[in-house]
């Protein structure tokens, strides 16, 4: 490592995404890559001993206690600044990234040169999120206002909005107590708890916003390793 180097940890399941980050990264004269791990439990051990300056992090969204799992490793170390990297294209997400403690919200699908100047920018004292993902929160507040029901998403835990998501997708009450692995009396809890706060008034109408809401997200372009990252280490093996 160069004197003035800024140290990176990165966080991700996938070898072959910390590997391709690790290149991309390792290219830069004022970057390096201190280390790696392969979850947050790792990851949160990993910035203790390390003392990386920032952490990039691709945060699973179907893991409900995600972002509390964020808080925790904010909490052991308060100076660590943090990137997400996602698959999901939603403002409700990125904000409780950026509530949670993170600095950046960055899809996985922009080019491979946004994470350079995420990092950077972070790394400077600002939050970044992508303009996609600026733009759709604009449009959202210019639209919705602040007493919509839309806004409401903000109050529901990660738990509750996890159901409300899934309730979205199509999923009956059985089916997400399995896949949430709770019983089906403490999803229907949860449901109760989005409709109190929800203002709506029985299931049918939690069933319709919830669908509404899922139709108006932008899914995924590829959930695999996206080809940029993919390019970078087949560049580095070929050499």
């Amino acid at each position: 490592m160069l004197v003035g180097q800024s140290r990176i940890l990165l966080v991700d399941s996938q070898p072959i995404v910390r590997r391709g980050l690790a290149v991309i990264i390792d290219r830069e004269m004022d970057l390096t890559v201190c280390g790696e791990a392969a979850d947050i439990s790792a990851g949160i051990e990993a910035a203790l001993l390390l003392k990386p300056e920032l952490a990039v992090i691709d945060i699973s969204l179907n893991r409900p206690d995600s972002f509390e799992i964020l808080r925790d490793m904010r909490a052991t170390n308060p100076a660590l600044r943090v990137l997400i990297l996602s698959t999901q294209d939603d403002t409700v997400y990125a904000e409780r990234a950026l509530r949670a403690g993170a600095q950046g919200y960055l899809m996985k699908q922009e080019d491979t040169r946004n994470i350079l100047v995420a990092i950077r920018r972070i790394l400077g004292g600002e939050v970044y999120v992508s303009d996609r993902v600026a733009s759709k929160m604009l449009k959202r507040f210019g639209r919705d206002g602040c007493n919509s029901r839309r806004g409401t998403l903000d109050r529901l835990t990660e738990r509750e909005m996890e159901v409300f998501r899934l309730i979205g997708e199509g999923r009956k009450t059985r089916q997400i107590s399995e896949k949430l692995h709770v019983s089906v009396k403490t999803v229907e809890t949860y449901q109760a708890h989005i409709k109190a706060k929800m203002g709506l008034h029985n299931g049918h109408e939690l069933t319709d916003h919830a669908r509404r809401w899922a139709a108006g997200q932008t899914q995924p372009a590829e959930t695999s390793v996206p080809r940029q990252i993919l390019g970078s280490v087949v560049t580095a093996v070929a050499c």
